[in-house]
Formats: C-alpha cells, structure tokens, sequence
C-alpha cells in the first residue's frame, strides 16, 4: 500500500518542504535557491492539456509583473523532462491563444515522474485523481514559510489576475501592518488592526485621524496605490 499519498499538505504558516529537483531550467535546491524572494510553486495536472496549456501561457505572460513584485514562478507536474521540453516548445511555436503567441515558458518546470514533491506538497488528491497532481498554488515568502494555500479541481482554469492580487495584498499587510478587506484592490481602504483594549476602541471611536471606524472592532483608512506599488515592487 502506497500510504505515503497520504502525506499531509503543508499549512500556512510551516516551513516550505524541502527537495532538489531536475527542471526545464536546471536543477533547483528548493526553497534554498529562492531565499529572500517571494516565490509560487504550482502543480498542474499533466503536459500536452489544453487547460494547462492556457494556464502556462498566462503565467509566462505574466512572469515580468510576478518578478517586479519580488516573486519568482516554479511549476511542477508528475510528467518527465523531455516530455515538458516538447510542450513547451509547442507552445512557443505552435500554439496561439487570446492574443498570447510565440509565448516561452522561462520559468523552471519540474520532472516529477516519482511524484515526490507532489506528495510532500499534498498535490496528490485521491479522490480527485491518483496519478496526477491538482491544481495547487503555494505563496512561499523569502524565509520559506508558505503563506497562502489555493487549490483547485484538474477542471478548472485558475484566475491569474487573483494570483496577483493575492501576492500583492500580502506584501501590503507586511509592509504596512494592516489587513486587506474583500475585494480589496491596490488603491482601496485598508483595515487597522483591532483594537487591543477597551481605551484603544473608545479612543479610535473619538478620533479625528483619518480612519473611518464602523464600529469599535472595524476601522480602515485610506492607503494610496502608489505609496502601495513603491512599498511592494522591487527597486
């Protein structure tokens, strides 16, 4: 019995499972290689799909934004080596999607034809399938602890823009100590922390600084996009 598929997936919070791997851009020492950037490490479910294939040509499209917001791409799926160099190059020269062409794929893509990283990782959803991995999209920060977790169904296209967005609310809450509301979009109120005590909440209620409380426990205040795009893209 393989009861190592059984392994749990990584929580927000734990230290990035480690592993060294071959890739369509050499071998990587993960998360080693990418201390001090952000970095997203996704699992698609196999090479030569039409769904992944628009996923990565959306991803490659977007690498420069990711790399200016500090953050590195690194795909994985349990298919092998030249198998990845093939589609990649079919993408790049055959295929056309959404105005997207000649797109090539510069970030490292990962042979995992053990499935070993896929199992560290959790990628592995039984019940979803046993040989390929879901859809999984992890945020590791630059000391190598995951932040944020998506998963999605091997039916589902993931939303870039969202991927996005997530990175850069998450560098926002780091660089400004405060939380993202719904929704939230660079340029839009954020909310201050809670307040701690009784004094702080009747003090926020009575205060004449530019924060807007609806109640003791929910204040936000204003956060400029560009003071919130200087603060979040490399120098």
């Amino acid at each position: 019995m393989e009861n190592n598929q059984l392994t749990p997936m990584p929580r927000i919070g734990d230290k990035a499972p480690e592993f060294k791997a071959v890739t369509t851009q050499g071998p990587i020492n993960f998360p080693a290689d990418y201390s001090g950037s952000w970095v997203i490490l996704f699992s698609h479910p196999a090479d030569f799909t039409p769904v992944c294939t628009s996923e990565f040509m959306t991803f490659a499209s977007m690498e420069k934004r990711f790399e200016e917001a500090g953050c590195k791409l690194v795909g994985l799926s349990v298919d092998g080596l030249y198998s990845h160099i093939a589609w990649l190059r079919t993408i790049k020269e055959k295929i056309e999607y959404k105005g997207m062409k000649n797109v090539e794929v510069n970030f490292p893509l990962i042979e995992d034809i053990t499935m070993e990283v896929a199992r560290k990782y959790g990628m592995l959803q039984p019940g979803e399938s046993s040989t390929k991995a879901v859809r999984a999209v992890f945020f590791i920060d630059p000391k190598g602890i995951i932040r944020a977790v998506i998963y999605y169904p091997l039916s589902m296209g993931r939303n870039f823009e969202e991927l996005y967005r997530a990175l850069i609310a998450m560098k926002t809450a780091d660089a400004f100590s405060i939380a993202t509301p719904a929704d939230w979009q660079p340029g839009d109120d954020v909310i201050v922390p809670t307040a701690g005590s009784c004094g702080v909440a009747k003090q926020r209620m009575e205060s004449k600084e530019e924060m807007h409380c609806y109640d003791w426990f929910f204040c936000t205040k204003k956060l400029e996009k560009d003071k919130v795009m200087k603060a979040v893209l490399k120098k």
